[in-house]
């Protein structure tokens, strides 16, 4: 009898991220690019030496900053951080001129340390709260990435088009964007926002003739690039913004799709206000030798700015409850608040808009349901202040800037707690106070121990009933007669407006 025996499969080599660039670079679709110009800081004011009494300072200046390597056996260099606007731009008079236009007095901290970390070529990761600054903090960078690309092509040569790629999870969010590449007009670059529910006609005209910047949500790239609309193999410079909010959305098989079509060796930003585990491996696998600069903390914890109240209503008396909150804050500070009423579904959106209608409510609603003109308008008539109340879904909980928002109503506690921090977040924005009022009872109870803990975590007052109702849940838990649900997924007045309607 014959005996088989097996050859032994050697295993194949381990290859290192830089052996991997080099290889995918032998593509035919790279192949005629020139290498990526990385390193901008020769051409910087770099910051002077900082002792570890300023460098501390420095961090600890609008909330505690912290700046290391993603994977902890990395060797990086890690700049230090820019302490003005001088210090990162102060040779290109073009920026600095549309900085004092815009009246910024200093960087945020996440901008003082991303800044230094993309000029100098590094993948970056930006942690923090939204409202804090990271859409100039990848995109002022950009720009003279861009400014590096183009000096190296002949007039006569092809150029590569676009440079950069900005991947955003909401066409809200994405036109925020565009708003802010257009407000500085820089170079004459071209840019297009990519979106679903805009005219799809109208932006593959765009793309026509070449643009320096794109701006998109996954599914419309995903559309235009399969139709050879757009080619992403010239893409040196991608930013993921708001990464948490596009894999909560489904979008990592079309993330993961995109970059594939880019070059390997791009330099790539990552913007998330939090820090879940699927962001992590996102972050592993799509970054090479990434620094992660973090404002705050990635423990989940609500905004400090924030004063946070909460009723225990049934739903039947919630209309009733919200309709004296209005009365009171009309009364109190006539038109001179802004407020975000989140609530579970979009009929529970469109019915609640209705019934502010019978009430003489002045209101405007927002949800996925709506066509991209009626969402466009909502928040139009709320940055203007011509409504100062939105009904919205967790469409409005991130992705949308409204600086001035006062106060946010919990009409419906949200599913997790993670959705609760991003709406509370939508006040006390850029230095504000703000105010929010969450209704809750008996159905929300899964969430209770998580609500206890970051209100812990960021000082604020835990009510009595909160306490004592969470300790009967998990009472009820131990003896196996309940569990948990699945989870799908101030103003300057001494008192409370909240608490002052009561």
């Amino acid at each position: 009898m014959l005996t088989l025996v097996k050859k032994p499969v050697e295993p194949e080599p381990v290859k290192t991220i830089e052996s991997s660039i080099a290889d995918r670079l032998q593509d035919e679709q790279f192949n005629w690019m020139k290498p990526i110009e990385r390193n901008l800081y020769n051409a910087l004011n770099k910051p002077d030496n900082l002792s570890k009494e300023q460098l501390d300072e420095l961090y600890s200046n609008g909330g505690v900053m912290k700046v290391y390597p993603f994977r902890e056996d990395a060797k990086v260099d890690i700049p230090l951080p820019v302490k003005t606007f001088k210090e990162a731009f102060g040779h290109n008079q073009s920026i600095m001129n549309e900085i004092q236009k815009n009246g910024f007095e200093k960087p945020s901290p996440i901008q003082s340390q991303m800044w230094p970390i993309l000029l100098s070529g590094q993948d970056c990761i930006g942690v923090s709260q939204t409202g804090s600054g990271k859409t100039l903090a990848f995109l002022l960078p950009a720009f003279l990435h861009i400014d590096a690309q183009v000096a190296q092509y002949d007039k006569n040569e092809k150029r590569p088009s676009p440079s950069v790629l900005v991947l955003s999870p909401t066409r809200e969010l994405a036109q925020q964007i565009e708003g802010e590449v257009k407000k500085y007009s820089y170079n004459g670059y071209k840019s297009v926002c990519l979106y679903g529910g805009g005219s799809r006609s109208e932006q593959v005209q765009s793309c026509k003739g070449g643009v320096e910047i794109v701006i998109a949500t996954p599914g419309r790239l995903t559309d235009l690039s399969n139709d050879g609309v757009i080619s992403l193999a010239s893409v040196t410079y991608v930013v993921l913004d708001e990464a948490d909010r596009m894999l909560d959305m489904g979008f990592e098989a079309a993330i993961r799709r995109i970059l594939f079509e880019i070059r390997p060796d791009r330099l790539v930003a990552l913007t998330s206000a939090t820090w879940p585990e699927a962001v992590r491996n996102l972050t592993d696998r799509y970054t090479k030798q990434a620094i992660m600069a973090v404002n705050g903390t990635l423990d989940l914890a609500s905004c400090k700015s924030v004063t946070q109240y909460f009723e225990f209503i049934p739903q039947e008396n919630r209309f009733d409850r919200v309709c004296e909150i209005v009365n009171f804050l009309n009364q109190q500070f006539g038109n001179a608040y802004k407020m975000i009423i989140f609530v579970k579904s979009k009929v529970m959106a469109d019915h609640l808009s209705s019934d502010f209608c019978m009430k003489g409510i002045n209101s405007q609603g927002l949800h996925g349901g709506r066509s991209q003109s009626d969402r466009e308008l909502s928040l139009k008539m709320l940055k203007t202040g011509e409504v100062q109340i939105l009904v919205a879904t967790d469409l409005a909980s991130r992705g949308i800037d409204v600086p001035d928002i006062t106060h946010v109503l919990n009409y419906d506690f949200p599913m997790d707690i993670e959705e609760y921090v991003h709406r509370v977040g939508r006040t006390g924005r850029a230095g504000r106070k703000g105010e929010s009022m969450s209704f809750m009872w008996w159905n929300d109870r899964s969430n209770f121990d998580g609500l206890i803990s970051i209100l812990e975590k960021s000082g604020q007052e835990v009510p009595d009933k909160l306490r004592q109702e969470a300790a009967r849940y998990r009472r009820k838990c131990e003896e196996g007669r309940d569990g948990p649900r699945p989870n799908f997924r101030n103003r300057n007045n001494k008192e409370s407006s909240f608490q002052s309607s009561y």
